[in-house]
């Protein structure tokens, strides 16, 4: 989740844990600083711009690593306080927690994080949670905002804290509860459509658990479908694009290519931008403006080469009238999205969208 999350569910763990031992204002600092460790990856030199995707929240975030650095950690802060020298397995449980939640928290996103790495090296992304979800974060924040204000320990304070962090862990339950039935509701949507997805995987819209963005996806295209806990009893509009195989059947076996597929599961779509062979990661983002496209491939006229992989930014922003839309479907009014309904196919015909694979370079 972002840093500001991060530095205070740490904060609030290891005020809970050693608050009464050191003072809350300090246990909230030290807590919002491991909080934030796990992300020191992004500072790690990695070979290219994929590499710097598909491999952030790594290692870093592995309970198992987790579990490794919490001793050393934890005894640098016994010889640091003098209130935890009588305390040091509290204080090693305490490291453990505030980085183990970081990588929970980071798992519960879309984006993955590798948290059993090495046992399992595969990311883990559950989708449930957007990345900034503000019911999730603020109240959070408010205990750690009175904790830096107040030194001493009260019970009122612990009694609050805790049920605090108990309700958020709460919601963050609800919202894999929620994801199931959308997922649910959305293969039901589907169905009354005649369209049948190889796999479908509801994921949070921003900033709530009430919107959900549904990816349908089979073999030639993908349908997008936007869900609201509030809807009525309207048809829910189904956006229909191209996912463009032929464009990377020539880049299979591209080291490139191979990391993309993986790291997105598969929920990726192809596309042909100024002669470059461009990725998009179907998961983060909206049609068209997927946060991660990466052009791995050229297009020369006649075949279809591997390239150097680069990060494309040309479109990753909000398309006009997407607020007003995410606003309307956040509490159930049926509305059209703009930008991508200009995009959209009709869903017949699935034959068509199997794109026949171009002719290959030499690689």
């Amino acid at each position: 989740m972002d840093s500001l999350t991060q530095f205070v569910l740490g904060a609030a763990v290891s005020t809970v844990c050693l608050g009464k031992k050191i003072g809350r204002r300090k246990a909230a600092l030290v807590g919002g600083v491991l909080g934030t460790m796990p992300d020191l990856d992004v500072f790690l030199p990695f070979d290219d711009p994929i590499d710097s995707f598909v491999y952030h929240r790594g290692w870093t975030h592995s309970i198992f690593v987790h579990a490794l650095a919490a001793p050393v950690i934890g005894e640098g802060l016994v010889r640091l306080f003098k209130g935890l020298r009588d305390h040091r397995w509290l204080t090693y449980a305490a490291v453990y927690l505030c980085l183990v939640t970081h990588a929970m928290i980071d798992a519960i996103t879309v984006y993955g994080t590798r948290i059993f790495w090495p046992v399992y090296p595969d990311p883990v992304g559950i989708g449930s949670m957007f990345i900034i979800d503000p019911f999730y974060s603020l109240p959070i924040l408010a205990m750690v905002i009175w904790a830096l204000f107040r030194s001493g320990w009260s019970q009122r304070f612990g009694r609050v804290l805790t049920t605090v962090l108990a309700l958020t862990t709460a919601y963050m339950g609800v919202s894999m509860v929620l994801q199931a039935h959308m997922e649910t509701r959305a293969q039901s949507v589907f169905a009354d459509a005649g369209l049948v997805p190889e796999r479908v995987f509801a994921i949070a819209a921003p900033f709530n658990i009430v919107l959900w963005k549904v990816i349908g996806l089979e073999e030639g295209r993908y349908h997008n479908l936007y869900l609201s806990l509030l809807d009525g009893e309207q048809t829910a509009k189904i956006y229909t694009h191209a996912r463009n195989p032929g464009l990377v059947a020539c880049l299979a076996d591209a080291p490139a290519f191979q990391k993309l597929d993986w790291f997105s599961r598969g929920y990726y779509r192809a596309e042909l931008d100024g002669g470059k062979v461009v990725v998009s990661d179907l998961r983060m983002g909206l049609t068209p403006g997927y946060a991660f496209r990466f052009a791995i491939g050229e297009w020369n006229g006649e075949t279809i080469r591997p390239i150097p992989p680069l990060r494309d930014t040309a479109s990753r922003g909000a398309e006009p009238g997407d607020f007003e839309w995410l606003g309307d479907r956040l509490i159930g009014i049926p509305s059209v999205r703009a930008a991508e309904a200009v995009s959209a196919r009709p869903e017949t015909n699935p034959t068509q969208w199997a794109q026949a694979p171009v002719s290959c370079g030499i690689s």
